[in-house]
């Protein structure tokens, strides 16, 4: 099985109606740390989709972002987790075919990893776009009420809700 967790809301505490625009701005979302070595046990590969309009926008650069997931990663690694690679889209019209909810992401990383099964692949998201990005490529979804505790569930976007990614990931199991 595959793993495509959005980041802000999901890994990171999303800044409301902001970015992260620098390391220092990043905070791993409660638990997060505990969850990753756990979905490291069970999903083949593991993959962060992020829209981040900030660098449409001319508020980060791309080297600014990579700088943001370095410290994400060796955060994520020392933890014994891993992520297999982050897939971002910096474009600012919501129409890109790489933005979320459009699948693009999705088919970027089937291009770069040809074993993946997007039918056997899970979308983990805190947004109703996250969760049509996974309906748009295909695969289950799992909804993270972090940010939009109120979504309605049962939804038709939305197979699986959880507080948090470490009660997914406990869950998995």
């Amino acid at each position: 099985m595959y793993l495509f967790l959005d980041r802000d809301g999901v890994i990171n505490d999303e800044i409301k109606d902001g970015y992260v625009l620098n390391p220092g701005m990043f905070r791993f979302s409660e638990g997060v740390l505990e969850a990753v070595p756990l979905l490291a046990q069970h999903f083949e590969r593991i993959f962060v989709v992020t829209n981040q309009r900030c660098i449409g926008r001319g508020l980060l650069t791309v080297d600014g972002l990579h700088e943001i997931h370095a410290q994400m990663l060796a955060a994520i690694r020392q933890a014994g987790g891993r992520i297999d690679h982050i897939y971002f889209c910096p474009d600012v019209e919501s129409n890109s075919p790489c933005r979320k909810p459009n699948a693009g992401m999705a088919t970027q990383a089937k291009n770069d990893f040809p074993e993946i099964d997007l039918t056997q692949a899970v979308m983990v998201g805190n947004t109703l776009s996250d969760m049509q990005f996974g309906r748009n490529a295909g695969m289950q979804t799992v909804f993270i009420a972090s940010t939009l505790p109120d979504t309605p569930f049962p939804h038709p976007l939305i197979d699986k809700k959880y507080p948090d990614l470490l009660r997914f990931a406990q869950d998995i199991q």
